[in-house]
């Protein structure tokens, strides 16, 4: 097992100042009763709302912080108190801090990382070499990290983080702020890598587009509780109870005479958008009645986007402790 993360609970302590002289305790509870394991060579996405608890599971993972309750396993060690040897075998990517020197250019840091993780220097030289490439830096190898663009700094950074070869790559909002074909390169890498060499990846992101391309599982976390755990094909198929079809008439003009179930989203021009409630009509069904009433030009048919997936999830509360309840009732 890569990781085992059991009954583990985090709490902060908080002082608030009450008048002059007081001050009152406050104990936030950041993770509560968090149970998972994660096979290696997977990649998974942490996804919840901000304040979910998100950043603090990673940093328990790393070893930042230790569990107020529970255990932690990762890679057969304890995260915190095997913090110094946990640190060959893992990495981690911030979105908001770099590990880059700002002022220097980023073969020095690929250099003293180097020498921070006692990599032999062929070795060294083979895996910059590798890395340089494959992220494709050799034009701004040279340049001083505060002259890069966010998306050339964010590739810098990740090759950073691959020094070493870990076993484990923690990636906290690594796309945050990148424009679309930054965003779509850096996916493409980490998706490779953990194809390729089967580095496992554990992944927190606001971006459905990000976590569809590159995970294969998924845990939604809201209040610091896991509410959903599942690999993403599964949830498209629970969750999913709509069908979006877009359909180009052939005419400005379309005769849509709709049954229950069905609602226009959006209308332009000849292109309409419809809503179809599948536990009250067939898309397929609705398809061909349109196309039995009207000239069409083109059709298509879609899932909605995952995140109103995890939208209804984060409104419906804990789906998966309803159902073990619901199930509980009718086995009584």
């Amino acid at each position: 097992m890569c990781i085992d993360v059991n009954h583990v609970s985090k709490q902060y302590t908080l002082w608030k100042i009450k008048g002059w002289t007081r001050r009152e305790r406050q104990v936030i509870e950041a993770v509560k009763d968090v149970s998972f394991r994660v096979e290696p060579g997977r990649a998974l996405a942490l996804i919840g709302p901000n304040g979910a608890g998100k950043s603090t599971l990673i940093k328990l993972l790393c070893g930042i912080l230790s569990p107020t309750r529970g255990s932690i396993r990762v890679l057969g060690m304890d995260p915190f108190k095997d913090r110094s040897k946990l640190a060959y075998h893992i990495s981690s990517v911030f979105g908001q801090r770099s590990q880059l020197w700002y002022h220097l250019p980023p073969i020095d840091t690929f250099l003293l990382l180097g020498r921070i993780y006692d990599i032999d220097r062929v070795e060294l030289k083979k895996r910059m070499k590798e890395l340089v490439e494959l992220f494709d830096l050799s034009s701004f190898l040279y340049q001083p990290v505060r002259k890069l663009s966010l998306g050339q700094r964010m590739r810098c950074e990740i090759a950073a983080a691959l020094i070493h070869n870990p076993k484990i790559l923690f990636l906290d909002e690594p796309t945050i702020g990148l424009d679309v074909v930054a965003r779509s390169m850096v996916i493409d890498i980490l998706k490779d890598l953990n194809q390729r060499k089967n580095v496992t990846i554990i992944l927190t992101s606001h971006d459905t587009g990000d976590i569809e391309r590159l995970c294969e599982d998924v845990i939604v976390l809201n209040e610091g509780r896991i509410v959903l755990e599942s690999n993403i094909r599964e949830m498209r198929k629970n969750f999913f109870h709509t069908k979006i079809i877009e359909i180009e008439f052939a005419g400005q003009h379309a005769d849509l005479d709709l049954p229950p179930g069905v609602s226009v989203i959006e209308r332009s021009g000849p292109v309409v958008k419809l809503e179809v409630n599948l536990k009250v009509q067939d898309a397929n069904e609705v398809v061909s009645r349109i196309v039995a009433q009207n000239s069409v030009r083109d059709i298509t048919i879609q899932d909605p986007p995952l995140e109103s997936i995890i939208q209804h999830i984060y409104l419906s509360g804990d789906p998966a402790g309803r159902e073990a309840e619901q199930n509980a009732q009718i086995d009584g």
